[in-house]
């Protein structure tokens, strides 16, 4: 680690002594779409099957946390857990199927995951409340959901980072670069496709669980907004997908530019925001850290 990242890390733990309720609200949200944006990435990133479907573990992972808490009086940590650990479950049954798609079969069969839960939890109104949502007890001060979502990003960023310096991670690339050759290599695609889509899972799950417990209402509409699947996935092809940092450094960067552009221009923001990822893609197929690396401003594999 280099001494501005370890500068960082000190900075942002010690922030809730020094920092504003805004800042840390800012940092709050922040920190929820690095753990969705490199959690995205494992899977859509690594092996290039791009999924559409993360909101749904985000979803399910808020709506773990509301009832767990407020039907059977679970600690709110153990809430989050089940989060994760649910959100992980849901994968594994949804990928035995989905990963057998490719390409835009697979990215249209995820973005069906998401609207389904959506319309299951608007059913199911006895339990989740439908349309009317869950109201949460309030929780007054930030600290705790400021640590909270700081770890759920660390862990997020740790799996990334041990996925990328593996075997495994290695594996998830062939896959990228050429399904076939990879399984004639010997290479068993449907287990590391399924092993990616699960660890991809765990962190929306918490996080969504932690934004639950932040917002302190849920409701359908808002927990499984499309445009939640889109900003991660903007985040991470922006900074540069298939990478640890690029998730990273793209939604510090873009997110403060939504901030700006959100409050500046709220009924263009997200006609801007698409116009981002249009042009990302056209321009910068490898991201930020792909075209800093092809210009020699970094040199290549530092930072990844």
């Amino acid at each position: 680690m280099t001494a501005g990242g370890a500068f960082a890390i000190l900075f942002l733990l010690a922030l809730p002594t020094f920092g504003t309720a805004y800042t840390q609200n800012v940092l709050i949200q922040m920190f929820t779409f690095v753990a969705l944006a490199s959690s995205w990435n494992i899977i859509s990133g690594f092996t290039g099957y791009m999924s559409f479907g993360h909101v749904a573990f985000f979803g399910l992972g808020a709506y773990t946390y509301a009832l767990l808490v407020t039907r059977a009086a679970v600690a709110w940590p153990l809430a989050v857990l089940a989060g994760g650990v649910l959100a992980t479950a849901l994968a594994a049954a949804i990928g035995l199927t989905c990963l057998r798609l490719h390409g835009h079969y697979f990215a249209i069969a995820t973005l069906g995951l998401g609207e389904a839960l959506r319309i299951a939890v608007l059913g199911w109104d006895d339990v989740t409340g439908g349309g009317n949502g869950i109201l949460l007890t309030p929780v007054k001060e930030l600290v705790s959901s400021y640590y909270g979502m700081a770890l759920v990003a660390a862990l997020a960023i740790g799996l990334s980072w041990a996925v990328a310096r593996s075997r495994f991670g290695l594996s998830l690339l062939a896959i990228r670069e050429g399904e076939v050759a990879a399984g004639m290599l010997g290479i068993n695609t449907t287990a590391c496709k399924l092993w990616a889509f699960m660890l991809s899972a765990a962190a929306p799950g918490m996080a969504g669980a932690l934004h639950a417990r932040f917002l302190g209402f849920i409701e359908p509409a808002s927990i499984f907004a499309v445009l939640i699947t889109v900003q991660m996935a903007v985040f991470a092809l922006f900074g540069g997908r298939g990478t640890v940092s690029g998730p990273i450094l793209g939604t510090c960067l873009l997110f403060l530019f939504q901030e700006q552009v959100w409050a500046r221009f709220p009924y263009l923001h997200l006609f801007i925001f698409g116009l981002v990822l249009v042009l990302t893609v056209l321009l910068m197929p490898k991201g930020l850290l792909g075209l800093l690396e092809d210009r020699g401003w970094i040199a290549k594999g530092v930072v990844r």
